[in-house]
């Protein structure tokens, strides 16, 4: 027994990435996540609209101030009316839109983000001021109308990264690299036929959990599916390029394992898939930015809950289209290494 555990702990001290694996990875995950995982809402971006919109917007923000958090008055409008607020909480022009006019306002909160609508009504209840307070996008405060269509990106995110890691991989583990590098393929060729089979799974996959989250957990679906579809297949690409240099950077399977986990893990907590991104720190909030959950998230949501017009969520997908390119150029790079500097030479002699 003390033979077997002298061995291992050379074999552990050798394999130096799985052993700063094992170390950093629980301190870095508890510090990220110890700074993400808030539900504490500290702004709100409130818009004012109706004939005593001057007179209100400062009530509000004193009401703010009062409670902690800050309010962001985007817009004071006095012409405007309730169909301008609707309008502008399913564009993200604002979280809330006050309605003025009469004895009484009423507050219009975007109900799609769940824990900014709630924070938003225990606040405005707290006021008191003679304000009624409606719902819109998800009357009912449903954790299932947030929750679900983020968790279909979460489930892309599995199958596009854990599963195309593995390519690869296996490739080298097997040793069928060594014949791909002299057949008349390109490295573009080679990535592109791996890809194939996983991209065709994985649009079945989104097709069939948008189906069940609509028919068996009552999410609406009140916007264009083409808008939906774009937006998953960029995110289908996206991830499946993060899977393909995660492939090209592991020596085995279990190592292509771990780094899709790690890549995977922080996507749960730091893409505003549970967690509002405004009340995590500054210092971690960067992070969400390189993940692309993170852009997945809003068009999911904000297509099938609110109808949000594409000319308003436009830049998640040109955000996802860039780290998508960005990406998979760095996968085909690597994986051109991989195939050696003579694999051009190889399959020439091989053609002759």
């Amino acid at each position: 027994m003390l033979a077997v555990a002298t061995k291992e702990f050379r074999q552990v001290r050798r394999d130096r990435r799985t052993l700063a694996m094992m170390l950093a990875l629980p301190v870095l995950l508890l510090v990220v996540f110890g700074y993400a995982a808030s539900f504490n809402v500290t702004s709100l971006d409130v818009e004012v609209l109706g004939p005593q919109a001057e007179q209100v917007a400062p009530q509000i923000q004193k009401v703010g101030d009062d409670q902690g958090i800050t309010i962001n008055v985007v817009k004071v409008d006095t012409s405007a009316t309730e169909s301008t607020g609707t309008d502008d909480l399913r564009n993200n022009v604002a979280q809330v839109a006050l309605v003025t006019g009469g004895s009484q306002t009423i507050a219009l909160i975007d109900g799609s983000q769940l824990f900014t609508a709630q924070a938003a009504e225990t606040g405005l209840a707290k006021s008191g001021l003679p304000i009624k307070t409606e719902v819109l996008f998800n009357p009912d405060l449903e954790t299932s109308t947030y929750m679900v269509p983020a968790i279909i990106g979460l489930i892309l995110v599995f199958i596009g990264t854990t599963v195309t890691s593995l390519g690869v991989v296996k490739e080298r583990e097997t040793g069928t690299l060594e014949q791909l590098a002299v057949m008349p393929f390109t490295a573009r060729d080679i990535i592109a036929g791996k890809l194939m089979p996983y991209f065709l799974i994985g649009i079945v996959d989104m097709v069939l959990v948008t189906v069940i989250a609509v028919l068996l957990f009552d999410v609406p679906f009140v916007g264009p599916v083409w808008q939906f579809a774009l937006g998953g297949v960029l995110f289908l690409i996206t991830t499946m390029s993060i899977g393909v240099l995660i492939s090209t950077l592991s020596r085995s399977q279990g190592q292509a394992i771990q780094l899709a986990l790690m890549v995977t893990l922080p996507q749960v907590l730091l893409s505003g898939m549970i967690f509002p991104l405004s009340s995590m720190a500054a210092g971690i909030r960067w992070i969400a930015y390189v993940l692309p959950l993170t852009y997945f998230v809003p068009i999911a949501r904000d297509t099938m809950t609110k109808g949000t017009d594409f000319t308003a969520i436009w830049e998640p997908y040109v955000l996802l289209t860039v780290l998508g390119t960005v990406v998979l150029s760095l996968a085909l790079f690597r994986f051109r290494r991989d195939l050696g500097p003579s694999a051009r030479a190889r399959r020439r002699a091989a053609a002759s």
